[in-house]
């Protein structure tokens, strides 16, 4: 099979997790069954090594110009480092910033709005991107919607990280149907974070015919997406994601209060997640569930996003345009369809096998 040529904007932590896992995993034997955070060491015929990075884009002036393997380490990043990067001869190009860079990020990202930016749809089409994966800071509108047009513009395949409805809605999967590409989004699901673990929870109060009364689930952390996301109006967007990604496995409307909460500094890329629920039993007796997460957040989803990544390079082979429902319902908060999450994971199997069109 081909290579999967990939190319991302926003070279922060999440980027910093895929690549060093890239290089980590570079020589994994396809016999090995299990590879930790991945659905398949195998994804239908893609290994882990068959994705080439391609192009990068990003806004800091402290990543612009240095090697792809360097800029992950550079700025605020402060992920786990795991692995060196793998050595390529791509530097970060600059980006516009439009909204990427909200007034909290302003005080510690330095940017220059002043400098010539690269074309980015011929940046991809010069790279022959097979697909642009977009890791915009939370809040970023103008800036998500931007990487998705130039997409369309140089006939890249659209893969939406953060939590901005692009790929979950009509209007841009008809624009991405119409370009003949596929894509896939939104808001990207961690292997084991806050949304997964809330929904099974959830699930498991229905199946056990327990009614849930109230809950809520409160994130802090450390790195730059929780000190984004201290500017409330940039949350509208994540809040809407991560409430219905659980609201929409429960048959009834419940009280919720879901999203972050906190930024503390030292907790740097860990995300510390507590999630309360009250149920009511037998006899309308209550009880209450309470739960403390503790996670590395960026690793938390890269090997999710390889798959994802994988699946897009699959639907490219079989002429698929538009949005791609199996992968995004297994690896998105906002997908375009919600499923219960046993169901979300036979849909890709489905999809890898053939047996299920997108």
């Amino acid at each position: 099979m081909s290579k999967i040529r990939l190319a991302i904007a926003g070279i922060g932590n999440c980027a910093s997790s895929l690549i060093q896992g890239l290089e980590y995993y570079k020589d994994v034997d396809e016999k090995d069954k299990l590879v930790p955070g991945l659905m398949h060491n195998v994804f239908g015929d893609y290994k882990i090594s068959d994705i080439e990075l391609v192009a990068a884009f990003d806004v800091d002036n402290r990543k612009i110009g240095l090697p792809l393997e360097e800029a992950i380490f550079a700025g605020e990043n402060c992920t786990k480092k795991f692995s060196d990067g793998p050595k390529t001869n791509i530097t970060v190009e600059r980006a516009p910033v439009l909204d990427g860079i909200g007034k909290r990020l302003s005080e510690v990202i330095p940017v220059d709005k002043s400098a010539k930016t690269v074309d980015v749809a011929k940046t991809l089409e010069d790279a022959n991107a097979d697909v642009l994966l977009s890791y915009m800071p939370v809040g970023s509108a103008d800036a998500a919607r931007f990487y998705a047009s130039e997409c369309i513009k140089s006939g890249t395949a659209f893969i939406n990280a953060m939590p901005e409805f692009i790929c979950s809605t009509d209007e841009w999967a008809n624009k991405f149907k119409k370009a003949g590409i596929p894509c896939a989004g939104d808001d990207i699901k961690s292997q084991v974070g806050a949304t997964i673990l809330h929904r099974v929870l959830s699930r498991l109060f229905i199946d056990r015919g327990a009614e849930i009364v109230d809950s809520y689930q409160l994130n802090i952390g450390g790195n730059t997406d929780f000190y984004n996301m201290q500017e409330e109006e940039r949350l509208v967007s994540k809040r809407i994601s991560k409430t219905e990604a659980v609201q929409s496995l429960v048959p009834y409307k419940v009280p919720l209060r879901i999203g972050p909460s906190d930024y503390v500094s030292f907790l740097k890329d860990n995300k510390v997640c507590y999630i309360k629920m009250t149920g009511k039993k037998f006899g309308d007796v209550n009880f209450e569930l309470d739960l403390k997460l503790s996670v590395e957040d960026s690793p938390n989803s890269a090997g999710v996003m390889i798959d994802a990544v994988r699946a897009t390079k699959i639907g490219i082979d079989r002429g698929i345009a538009g949005q791609l429902i199996s992968i995004s319902s297994y690896s998105f908060k906002h997908p375009p369809q919600q499923f219960p999450d046993d169901v979300c994971k036979d849909m890709v199997e489905e999809f890898i096998r053939g047996e299920r069109e997108r």
